[in-house]
């Protein structure tokens, strides 16, 4: 034990002498990809320069695929994976049970990490660890017995679900949760992107449940595993295979997992105003937008950044903070999954102000629209995007989240080789009629919270 410490301690002193070479070689790293015979697809990018790897293992098992009235099941399994783990199996070595409390201390005399969690789409787990064989071996086999065999214990679980619906009870005590939920359950309908985790929810989830769904998702098969690290291809299969080796053996082949509907278009636009107590009014307007592998991603990053994702840049910030001072900030984002993800404009502003910001919003929105940005516009977005893009690659954390965007969305390998090219070769019609293509500013939903009834 003591041997291994020394070992991650070094080999960090070592890192921080080369972290600062690395970014502008992983911009020109190329992405290898291939089928496990388990049936596991995997992207890897060799980075050589830090002797570290990190890895993200995704599956099919986001909270779309929660039941309605166990809404936040996904998440719960992902909560229990750091909960404990069982005993190893025959022929798996006799590897004592772990509870929560050892799982720390295992992780920590590695000095590498794993953790889980969800969201809309996936069920993942992370993994970072320095790449010293021993080491690495050994923080392989414990993240698989994380994923493939956590040991549930129902105690704790209670104890986690007590603490997690008082921290929900608290949060609905704010507006901002208030307007989030409404505009969520707005703009989704009965869709799943659109449920609402609460403690009633959380009260009809057991055991059993998180046991079912971890057994319908996780499995080799269906993984999707990024790599991004001091590894080759051999040392990548291998990794996986450790990784991967507990779960239950398919023969490379899963059924398919249920459909999952898509977000339906809104036929006509709604408005809610929530009386709260609070200084400010919180204002969402927005509409559902598209899925991350729509081929309009690019224009619409760009016309977003125009008209809402550029901070003090913006047209909205323009229009409603610097002429009228009707909020001090203003943002509009697309927040594209598998399926539609919103479009969102918030901000937040005095309750007797609420209606002319939102009238001066929707505004803009109805005329970049139809008119599309300027070509002054266009060319400090794209400068300002094509300038920042270093900073989305400049640590092995950010590379990976880009490859798993890659992996997860089918996106092509050589997706970022070409990201700054595409941008720059976008014009004032492309941006134009993509966010006319996306946006119905006639049918779009607005949630102020805040006011007197």
């Amino acid at each position: 034990m003591i041997a291994i410490k020394k070992v991650a301690a070094s080999a960090l002193c070592a890192c921080a002498g080369v972290i600062f070479y690395a970014p502008s070689a992983w911009a020109l790293l190329p992405i290898q990809h291939w089928t496990e015979p388990s049936g596991a697809k995997v992207w890897l990018v060799e980075s050589p320069v830090i002797p570290m790897v990190d890895v993200q293992v995704d599956f099919d098992g986001g909270s779309r695929r929660d039941p309605a009235e166990k809404s936040g099941l996904a998440s719960a399994v992902a909560l229990m994976a750091s909960k404990g783990v069982k005993g190893g199996k025959e022929g798996q070595g006799a590897e004592p049970a772990l509870d929560e409390n050892a799982l720390g201390e295992a992780w920590a005399d590695l000095g590498a990490g794993f953790e889980a969690g969800a969201d809309n789409d996936a069920l993942r787990y992370s993994l970072r660890s320095l790449t010293d064989a021993p080491l690495l071996d050994r923080a392989a086999r414990l993240a698989a017995r994380q994923m493939a065999e956590p040991s549930w214990p129902a105690d704790i679980w209670a104890r986690d679900r007590a603490r997690w619906s008082a921290s929900l009870r608290e949060a609905a005590t704010r507006p901002s949760t208030v307007a989030g939920e409404a505009f969520a359950a707005a703009v989704y309908g009965s869709h799943p992107y659109g449920q609402r985790t609460t403690p009633e929810t959380l009260a009809r989830i057991s055991v059993d449940d998180m046991q079912r769904f971890h057994a319908q998702t996780v499995a080799a098969c269906r993984a999707r595993v990024s790599i991004v690290g001091a590894v080759n291809r051999a040392q990548a299969q291998e990794l996986v295979a450790k990784l991967l080796g507990r779960l239950p053996a398919s023969g490379g082949n899963c059924a398919p997992l249920p459909a999952v509907p898509e977000v339906e278009p809104l036929k006509a636009a709604s408005e809610q105003a929530i009386p709260f107590a609070s200084a400010q009014a919180h204002v969402l307007i927005g509409q559902p937008g598209f899925p991350r592998r729509d081929p309009d991603f690019l224009a619409l990053l760009v016309g977003n950044h125009i008209l809402g994702g550029g901070g003090f840049v913006s047209r909205l910030t323009e229009e409603v903070r610097e002429k009228r001072g009707l909020s001090y900030s203003v943002y509009s984002y697309f927040a594209g999954g598998l399926h539609a993800g919103a479009f969102t404009i918030g901000l937040q502003t005095r309750p007797d102000q609420a209606a002319q910001a939102v009238k001066v919003a929707r505004d803009v929105v109805q005329r970049f629209v139809a008119e599309g940005p300027t070509e002054a516009e266009l060319r400090a977005a794209k400068d300002n995007l094509i300038g920042g893009f270093a900073l989305r690659i400049d640590s092995n954390k950010k590379l990976l989240g880009n490859v798993a965007n890659i992996a997860w969305n089918d996106l092509p390998l050589d997706y970022l080789d070409h990201w700054t090219q595409k941008v720059e070769a976008l014009t004032v019609a492309d941006v134009r009629a993509a966010m006319a293509r996306k946006l119905q500013p006639e049918r779009m939903v607005t949630v102020v919270v805040g006011g007197k009834p």
